[in-house]
Parts: C-alpha cells; sequence; structure tokens
C-alpha cells in the first residue's frame, strides 16, 4: 500500500472511531437527561389511588414513627377492604396504620407485635382478623431476602415451638434451622424524613425502622417525604435507601 493510501486508512479509522465516539456519548446523555427528567411527584390522589380491594401493603416505621400518615388517613377515608398489611406492628388503633385495622379493612396482618393496638385483639378473638406473628428479627430478614432475590433465611428463632409449625427444618452443621421464606407485597408505603427528585431517601432517628428494607421488596414503592430537595443536594454516602426502588413521591402537605 503506498503511503497515500495508508495516511487515508488512518484517518478514515480515526474519524470513524470519532464517530462512534459520539453517537455512543450522545445515547449516554440521551439516556441520562430521560432518568433525570422522570417526574416521580405524585398527589395524594395518584398516591391512594395505588391501593385496592384485596392488595398486600407494606407499611414502614415502628409504632407509627416513620409511617406514612398522610397516605394512610387517605387510605382510610378511600375505604378499601381486605388489605394484608405488613409491617413491625399494628400500632395504635388510631396512629397510622393502625387506623386501618380499627376501621375493619384489614383481613391479615403479618407483624411482630400488636399489644399497643386493642382492635386488634378485639378482631383477632371475634375471628374477623387474622394475625401472623413473626419475631421481629425473622420478620425484617424475610422482608430482606424479598429485595436480594433470596429464596429465604434460616434462623434457629422457633425451632421447638409452634413457630416451627408447617415450615421446613434444615440442618446445617449438625444445627436445626427454620427455612423462612422471603416476604414481599404489591406495594411499599414508607416514609422519609429527606427525599430528593430521584427519590433517594434520608431518614432521621428512629424512622430509618424496616423503610428501607421494605423499599427493596415490593412491586411499586410510594415514598411520604417530610422534605423534598433538589437531585445532587444529598450527598451519596448519606443516602440510607436508594430511589432506584422508587416509583412515586408524596409531598406532605402538614
Amino acid at each position: 500500500m503506498s503511503k497515500k493510501n495508508s495516511n487515508f486508512a488512518a484517518g478514515l479509522v480515526i474519524l470513524v472511531r470519532l464517530y462512534l465516539f459520539f453517537q455512543t456519548h450522545n445515547r449516554q446523555k440521551t439516556r441520562t437527561n430521560t432518568t433525570h427528567n422522570m417526574n416521580k411527584l405524585i398527589t395524594l390522589e395518584q398516591a391512594v389511588s395505588k391501593v385496592h380491594d384485596g392488595m398486600t401493603v407494606m407499611f414502614g416505621g415502628f409504632l407509627g414513627n416513620g409511617s406514612p400518615a398522610e397516605i394512610t388517613d387517605a387510605i382510610v377515608e378511600k375505604g378499601v377492604k381486605d388489605l394484608t398489611i405488613i409491617a413491625n406492628d399494628t400500632a395504635f388503633d388510631n396512629v397510622a396504620h393502625g387506623k386501618l385495622v380499627a376501621n375493619h379493612q384489614v383481613k391479615r396482618a403479618i407483624v411482630s407485635h400488636t399489644g399497643t393496638n386493642k382492635e386488634t385483639a378485639i378482631q383477632k378473638n371475634a375471628g374477623t382478623l387474622i394475625v401472623d406473628y413473626v419475631p421481629q428479627g425473622t420478620l425484617a430478614e424475610r422482608i430482606r431476602a424479598k429485595g436480594a432475590g433470596l429464596g429465604g433465611v434460616l434462623t434457629p428463632t422457633g425451632i421447638g415451638t409452634i413457630m416451627a409449625e408447617g415450615k421446613d427444618v434444615i440442618t446445617v452443621d449438625g444445627k436445626d434451622y427454620l427455612l423462612e421464606k422471603p416476604l414481599g407485597a404489591d406495594l411499599a408505603i414508607l416514609r422519609a424524613s429527606i427525599v430528593d427528585e430521584d427519590g433517594n431517601m434520608v431518614f432521621l432517628g428512629t424512622t430509618q425502622n424496616f423503610n428501607p428494607l421494605m423499599a427493596a421488596a415490593a412491586d411499586y414503592v410510594i415514598v411520604e417525604a417530610e422534605k423534598l430537595v433538589k437531585r445532587g443536594e444529598i450527598a451519596p454516602e448519606q443516602v440510607h435507601a436508594s430511589g432506584i426502588y422508587v416509583d412515586a413521591i408524596y409531598v406532605e402537605t402538614k
């Protein structure tokens, strides 16, 4: 090949490489802009419209602390029924999702305790509410397992008690464990202290209880934000739960 032709070929290769580089860069830029322009903000009415009769719904928080109070109140007003709720507890009969129990909108509760909501005991004893008691640590791990795509978790908690009835017992290195299966939901309704436009969440104090775990364990996730900030205002190392899990953001008005 002549020197002239060789130079031409080298120049052509450079042009092709530049073309491919800019094409790739533009596609990445388009994807980034599309992601950043996604508006996750919804109204209270839109949030409640996601809740239907017979759904399984997770509620973050602990005894109402860190629970999505405004959305829950709106669900009470909507009057949806036959819900299965997954939460650490049934709160109080006049607080958070405890109101749903008091209003007879829940058919099943999967929780670690119910002692602070008298309506739970009344309805359970009357046979109108099914309560599945799960040890608190096991409950958290089952939810985490769902979000992590695991087939379950092994725990010695409950071995030799009524908690083991109907469950598989697996022996590892001579020790027996219960196989606790993953626990997920159709919808998770969370509450965070600070949320940015992408849904990245920060939980202050004990409001972190169960919220980050549930963010990864439901088909659709709504976060009720106490405070909404612009994208980039939350430092990456301060994010407690990623906005990648969040489908919608409702900003509190009270």
